[in-house]
């Protein structure tokens, strides 16, 4: 199965989609002899297969559709899920922040669905490594579907744990955790991170970002952001170019740190409150 083919027609075992009438799509490998049935009629696998991608195809029943490889925001949009996913808009602006590369090792907790290890698995590409810490075996288990179908479950190392306990993992330079209670696992987080490591935290809500901004001053991080992301799009016709009429707006705080180490040079002191590190009493 192949996420993304550089051919520029459609093989089998590829992802494909198929776009049709009011946008409505679907998602599909390709496999010889196979048949892909919808309420607009049945479609041959044989009959896509070969195709360039961009093709016109049609249903027996004469529905029109288009052929083309799904994007990665398709596939994350698209996933089977039991727990909230990660929206593209937020996955991609993680991805920059963190400096996730070819090759690396990252870590997450909170694997959920696997929408973030799937965009984690794709940046740290066919040498790079994820170890994704989930505590539900059922979370888990779909998780690693999702990753199976998409091809890239070889470069994810699934771990069945309670992070509370400690993790495996040291010197690595990335680090995402989207877990009910971010504040009480700061600790955990630093011990995996290299000395100016980056993590990155989804955060439901002002209580919870608050108690996890005095975690991360206390852990000796610091270059603390929070932010969050809100998309809209517009209609694209050029004689009514106007606001969609919905759009997805919060969807979480994320909350970005990076490990620094403790000084006790007084010298330093005026930039180490500067940078947002140092313990501050709670309210």
């Amino acid at each position: 199965m192949t996420l993304t083919s550089s051919s520029p027609i459609a093989q089998d075992g590829d992802l494909a989609q198929l776009v049709g009438l009011r946008h409505k799509h679907f998602i599909l490998t390709l496999k010889a002899g196979a048949d892909f049935q919808t309420h607009r009629g049945v479609l041959l696998h044989d009959d896509l297969i070969g195709k360039p991608w961009g093709t016109q195809v049609f249903s027996h029943s004469g529905s029109p559709f288009f052929l083309v490889q799904p994007s990665m925001a398709d596939l994350l949009i698209d996933l089977p899920r039991n727990t909230q996913i990660l929206y593209p808009k937020d996955i991609g602006f993680i991805l920059v922040t963190v400096g996730v590369a070819p090759g690396q090792t990252v870590v997450e907790a909170g694997t959920g669905s696997g929408s973030m290890t799937i965009a984690l698995a794709s940046a740290v590409g066919p040498q790079g490594r994820v170890v994704s810490y989930e505590q539900k075996p059922d979370t888990q288990n779909l998780a690693r579907k999702n990753l199976t179908r998409v091809g890239l479950a070889e470069r994810v190392e699934f771990k069945l744990r309670d992070i509370t306990e400690g993790m495996d993992e040291t010197n690595v330079p990335a680090f995402f955790l989207d877990v009910p209670n971010a504040y009480d696992l700061i600790p955990q987080v630093r011990a995996v991170l290299r000395p100016g490591g980056f993590m990155c935290a989804l955060i439901p809500t002002f209580n919870q970002v608050e108690k996890t901004l005095y975690a991360l001053r206390r852990n000796n991080f610091a270059f603390i952001e929070t932010c969050e992301l809100l998309l809209r799009y517009f209609k694209s016709e050029p004689s009514r170019i106007r606001p969609t009429d919905r759009m997805v707006a919060h969807t979480g705080f994320l909350v970005f740190a990076r490990r620094i180490e403790p000084v006790t040079d007084e010298r330093g002191k005026d930039l180490i409150e500067e940078i947002g590190s140092g313990e501050l009493e709670e309210r």
